[in-house]
């Protein structure tokens, strides 16, 4: 009976801390934590800096490899003259190391911040951080994605792709959650949302 005792309290502990780990994203309405991060060109981003100018769009996305985070840049930079002229100000953000966030830059054409998130600090703190399972990082090598060279001491860590508006007070006006990294908030939503 003390075998099995164990072995339940094992089991939920287990399914606990595997919960605990999924990123659930912030809420409408929740105060967006402070951040400070260097952009692609070395200069320090701060939400702080971003909010005196008025509403903040952050954009999470995973890396320069990824084509869905690449084809999402991309249209955000299409429409970025759209996104300032309601205010806001469009950042993102990427585990990947900086020469990494130079390549996206070259994909993309990129003309607004894209901030190096060392340490993981920002995805962690918008709870959309999560560790890449042992499968999936063999099934990337193959492809020639090594997160560990991409992302330097960040690892095999990866932000699910979430959108965040942030009005000029510091509230969480819009989220788009979603652990599907094939599905992104449209440039349409984004704005409808500003």
């Amino acid at each position: 009976m003390k075998l099995f005792s164990f072995l339940g309290i094992l089991m939920l502990t287990s399914l606990l801390g595997t919960a605990q780990m999924t990123p659930k994203g912030l809420a409408v309405n929740s105060k967006a934590p402070g951040f400070s991060a260097m952009d692609q060109n070395g200069k320090s981003v701060s939400l702080d800096g971003l909010l005196k100018k008025g509403p903040v769009v952050i954009v999470f996305y995973r890396g320069q490899w990824c084509p869905y985070c690449n084809k999402q840049l991309s249209q955000l930079e299409d429409s970025v003259a759209l996104i300032n002229a309601k205010g806001a100000t469009l950042v993102a953000v990427s585990p990947e190391q900086p020469e990494n966030i130079n390549k996206t830059v070259s994909k993309t054409n990129a003309t607004y911040p894209i901030l190096f998130d060392d340490g993981l600090k920002i995805m962690n703190a918008y709870d959309v951080a999560f560790k890449v399972d042992d499968n999936t990082i063999e099934r990337y090598k193959k492809y020639g994605i090594d997160f560990d060279k991409a992302n330097g001491s960040n690892g095999a860590n990866l932000p699910v792709p979430a959108v965040y508006i942030i009005d000029k007070n510091g509230n969480i006006t819009f989220t788009y959650f979603n652990p599907d990294y094939k599905e992104r908030a449209s440039v349409k939503e984004i704005l409808t949302h500003l």
